[in-house]
């Protein structure tokens, strides 16, 4: 079995074009995300999947490789699964989709992501989850995860779930935050990519939901690491800042 990292880097983000290429703290944002990917003990290959050649080079210049893919693919899952033909991945092999604008991504948490397949031949998928607060809880925001006692996802949602009808406990204890990086066998990944967006998906505008329909069983791991992504160029600040608190608490 091959475990291999896929970060896709889109050119064209209506809320921040040109987002891969961004500087942080004097360095490119995908340069961040592929240097902290590349500290995972548990991928074969960190690959860079893209539609621009801008992103191309600069991959290689971070010594990675670099795939060209399809520029109005309708999800990271499908420029993933593009990329993932391109390398000849077998059905068995394992797919890290790789967030390509958390430039706080680190090595340790992917291989957190990837371990539950080296112990279940048969598992299809996985993520990764954390403890809720209230405001995550209650903000649209944010995907919150139930999981059934194997430590699979039974449902995600935006809203604040489970219901409870016992007054004065919060239900937040009985879900977990969902941190959107996903680990796919190629086999389940190609299925998924061939079916069309579920009821579901659509109402909700979660993907995942979409593996759930599919009757795909969702391996959880519960990491205390939190998503800090660049969505638009305000988040370039915050993310700054962020660094030098961590720089300033070592």
């Amino acid at each position: 079995m091959k475990t291999v990292g896929i970060i896709p880097a889109r050119y064209g983000s209506t809320r921040f074009p040109g987002k891969p290429l961004a500087l942080i703290n004097g360095q490119p944002l995908l340069k961040w995300v592929i240097e902290g990917s590349k500290t995972a003990k548990s991928l074969d290959e960190v690959t860079v999947a893209t539609d621009d050649e801008r992103i191309a080079k600069l991959a290689r210049e971070c010594g990675v490789r670099a795939l060209m893919t399809e520029s109005d693919l309708p999800t990271g899952s499908d420029r993933i699964f593009q990329a993932a033909k391109q390398l000849g991945l077998d059905d068995n092999d394992v797919i890290v989709n790789i967030q390509g604008d958390e430039p706080l991504i680190e090595g340790a948490l992917l291989d957190k992501l990837s371990e539950p397949f080296t112990k279940d031949a048969n598992l299809e998928m996985a993520t990764l989850g954390r403890a809720l607060d209230e405001e995550s809880l209650k903000s649209p925001n944010t995907a919150k995860i139930v999981l059934n006692q194997r430590q699979e996802a039974m449902y995600f949602s935006r809203l604040p779930i489970p219901y409870t009808r016992q007054a004065g406990e919060a239900p937040y204890p009985a879900a977990l935050k969902h941190i959107g990086i996903y680990a796919y066998r190629k086999s389940f990944l190609e299925k998924f990519c061939a079916e069309p967006p579920a009821a579901v998906e659509l109402a909700e505008s979660l993907e995942q939901l979409r593996a759930l329909y599919l009757g795909a069983r969702i391996k959880v791991v519960q990491v205390t690491h939190d998503s800090w992504g660049v969505d638009t160029p305000d988040d370039v600040f915050k993310i700054e800042r962020l660094m030098r608190e961590r720089t300033l608490a070592r």
